[in-house]
């Protein structure tokens, strides 16, 4: 019985270290996209000549594809930081990660080699480097992939351990009589 009881509280810690992930990443995410679409935002309304030149994928001009992306990673960031569904938050997360890897995939397919203006205007006024921006947003969209996925994939690989045993205590029960 030991024993029992002993992986049972494993698996209770287990799941409860998980909901503590879900929350830390739901809230990282969460500051992460105020930032980029914040500054996406108050990018689109300067006056840098790249702002005026079409994006070689979705062939708009960057002021616009800037503030609509913006706009969009606001309502992700309040959403992540609001809502009690982590789950829900999650997943919105890793499609909007989705989406922005396939969007550099497409850019490094068609050889534009210049760094993301994913920041705009900021690197400017932070006095970073556009290509020092570049690498880091590079990694926070590994780190927004990765989380993203690897949460999902573990909540999906429980769903089917419980309906896996439900159906196998239904098996034996239903043999049983």
């Amino acid at each position: 019985m030991t024993n029992g009881n002993n992986s049972s509280a494993c698996f209770d810690k287990i799941v409860k270290n998980m909901a503590n992930a879900k929350k830390w990443f739901c809230l990282s995410a969460g500051i992460i996209f105020l930032i980029t679409g914040s500054a996406k935002i108050w990018s689109s309304f300067g006056n840098a000549e790249l702002l005026q030149r079409f994006d070689p994928i979705l062939n708009i001009n960057f002021r616009c594809l800037l503030l609509i992306v913006g706009i969009l990673e606001l309502i992700l960031a309040l959403f992540c930081l609001l809502n009690k569904s982590k789950t829900v938050a999650i997943t919105m997360v890793a499609f909007l990660a989705g989406n922005l890897l396939a969007y550099r995939l497409g850019l490094w397919w068609i050889g534009w080699h210049r760094a993301c203006a994913c920041l705009g205007n900021l690197t400017d006024a932070l006095h970073i480097s556009p290509q020092t921006a570049d690498t880091a947003m590079k990694m926070i969209l590994a780190y927004l992939l990765i989380g993203s996925y690897a949460i999902l994939f573990w909540l999906w690989r429980q769903k089917r351990k419980v309906s896996l045993a439900a159906s196998l205590s239904g098996t034996a029960t239903g043999s049983a009589s």
